[in-house]
């Protein structure tokens, strides 16, 4: 989820909450083109989501999803344990999978 200032946050930054349920925020150390990016890809992956014709594409979209989570640091180890060199890694290596499994337009 993009970073908003309307969206309520704990006192750490840690996590936001919609709804009363309290998810993961995105790791604020990003580079703000990667983390642009990466939400780009995650908006295209949750739509190929809804539009699979079968479980295989299914299957190949949620990946898709979780490599953006995961690079956005929503998702895998918290943000807030790694160090900024391995987080700033781990967001390059899931764009670049990406990239190469849905290039942008």
């Amino acid at each position: 989820m993009a970073a908003r200032d309307d969206v309520e946050r704990t006192d750490d930054g840690r996590w936001i909450v919609v709804d009363g349920r309290r998810w993961r925020a995105e790791d604020p150390s990003l580079d703000r083109e990667v983390a642009d990016r990466l939400r780009s890809h995650l908006g295209r992956a949750r739509s190929a989501v809804g539009r699979a014709g079968s479980e295989a594409e299914r299957r190949a979209a949620r990946d898709r999803v979780q490599l953006a989570k995961e690079g956005l640091g929503e998702r895998g180890d918290a943000w807030w344990e790694l160090d900024e060199r391995a987080r700033a890694a781990r967001a390059a290596d899931r764009l670049g999978r990406l990239d190469e499994l849905a290039p942008p337009r």
